[in-house]
């Protein structure tokens, strides 16, 4: 892009939850427009796209964009996760735009904040509007990632964060030796996080949620694995061990998704959720009365802001560890566990490691997309993702790119509706991060083979270090080119 050019106007708005990162993207959308033309202004749409359409706004100066260079949280201007969606937001969206002059709007979020950016660069259009829209990949789940999206930023973050977490978790079994911790990790719909988690930690027992839904395992069979492991390490002597598993799980259960699936079916026609039970299936209706109450409860009432199940909020380690415990009791019973009852201690690491300060990866490729999104917006590329190549390699060989957003888009249902969205990476039960856990998984089951990795490093030789997954996956991307 010819670095020297028109003033331009663009607005930037941080949408949905945080990131460890996102105010370099805004950071580097600055230093690039003003960098070209010093005239060049950036406006913050204040707290999500509500900022958008109901004309919240701040310019940015110098002075806030230096004060939250290479810092967590979305602070800057806050962040939501309203939606564009209704002809009046687009209107308004169309008419604040229009009056601030934007040459541009950046929109930073994960998969559903980039199909709304894709919806609005069309509306846009429709309308002769001159505003140019331009996706950034956000997400700590890391299951934003395709042949064009590397991985999303924060999730190199947020796993380094939640694997130290973990690291002090496992001193404190070492050295008590007498619980068994279970630890539910973020990462509804994609279990890259606790994979990624295992890799670095080496928990004794980890569970994939697409590995369960592969091999099509039931609740009961489930925790029969998990009591299975808990009887081995009884046998030598280790009444206690670290448990690690993706908040998503649950959804993962062949059983229990077909049960989501009926829920969110029925509960978006408007039926009191006191009367659910009698519109379920026969098979559904068994595998709901077979959950605790408070489960049952929470199925029916927690959602989420697309109208589904918040499976954030339900307590699935509690929910397996009831199960493991009635089945163990079993076995005492039957003569085939001798070991103390188990004593559990529950943890669940969300929020913990997604506004901390962004790793100095995160901090370089949060800043690669500033730039990248400002060149699209100077390029007139309406529509597109920025994304950036060869992040395996140092930042200097990164190669900065722009991808049509409906390039990445599948049909899905929302609310009861098929909607066109961008299609969510599972974790690849071939690839090399999973098949790593599986290969180690009996040695770390039977011995303490836990890696204390500490806080993310700022400095030293490991500083610039990526984690494990991108690294293998990028890999095995260039092994499959090659062949």
């Amino acid at each position: 892009v010819e670095m020297s050019a028109p003033a331009y106007r663009v607005g930037v708005v941080l949408s949905g939850g945080q990131a460890a990162g996102g105010h370099n993207v805004i950071v580097g959308l600055y230093d690039f427009l003003k960098k070209r033309n010093p005239e060049s202004a950036v406006f913050g749409f204040l707290n999500g796209p509500a900022g958008i359409f109901n004309g919240k706004y701040a310019e940015l100066t110098a002075s806030t964009i230096d004060a939250y260079r290479n810092q967590g949280g979305f602070d800057m201007i806050g962040s939501g996760r309203h939606k564009i969606e209704t002809d009046e937001q687009f209107s308004s969206s169309l008419r604040v735009c229009t009056e601030l002059g934007l040459n541009g709007l950046v929109v930073i979020g994960g998969d559903d904040s980039n199909t709304n950016a894709c919806v609005l660069a069309e509306y846009f259009r429709a309308n002769n509007s001159s505003t140019v829209v331009v996706g950034v990949p956000k997400t700590i789940d890391g299951d934003l990632k395709n042949n064009f999206v590397e991985t999303s930023f924060g999730f190199d973050s947020a796993t380094k964060s939640y694997a130290e977490l973990i690291g002090n978790v496992m001193v404190d079994a070492l050295s008590s030796r007498n619980a068994w911790h279970w630890i539910r990790l973020m990462g509804r719909n994609a279990s890259h996080i606790t994979v990624e988690c295992a890799l670095q930690a080496h928990p004794n027992v980890t569970l994939v949620g697409e590995e369960v839904a592969a091999r099509q395992l039931s609740l009961e069979q489930l925790t029969h694995e998990i009591c299975d492991a808990v009887v081995e390490r009884s046998q030598k002597g280790k009444h206690y061990g670290v448990i690690v598993l993706p908040e998503g799980i649950i959804d993962f259960i062949p059983e229990v998704s077909a049960l989501i699936a009926e829920l969110n079916d029925v509960l978006s026609t408007g039926v009191d959720p006191d009367n659910v039970s009698t519109e379920l299936s026969d098979h559904s209706r068994h595998v709901f009365d077979f959950l605790p109450a408070k489960i049952q409860r929470q199925l029916l009432l927690d959602r989420d802001p697309h109208g589904n199940v918040a499976l954030s909020l339900i307590e699935t380690e509690v929910l397996l560890y009831s199960l493991v415990d009635e089945e163990l009791e079993r076995r005492r019973s039957d003569g085939k566990y001798d070991g103390p009852r188990m004593r559990p201690q529950f943890y669940f690491f969300g929020y913990e490691g997604r506004a901390g300060l962004p790793s100095n990866f995160d901090c370089d490729y949060c800043n690669a997309l500033g730039h990248t999104a400002g060149a699209l917006i100077a390029c007139g590329r309406s529509g597109y993702m920025a994304t950036v190549r060869h992040l395996d390699l140092p930042p200097s060989q990164w190669v900065p790119c722009g991808t049509p957003i409906t390039m990445l888009m599948n049909m899905e249902k929302r609310k009861g509706k098929m909607k066109p969205v961008i299609r969510k990476a599972l974790t690849d039960l071939e690839g090399t991060p999973f098949q790593t856990l599986k290969k180690h998984r009996a040695e770390w089951l039977s011995n303490d083979m836990y890696r204390i990795v500490g806080p993310i490093q700022f400095s030293g030789s490991r500083s610039g270090a990526i984690n494990h997954t991108l690294a293998m996956e990028i890999k095995d991307n260039n092994e499959k080119s090659a062949a």
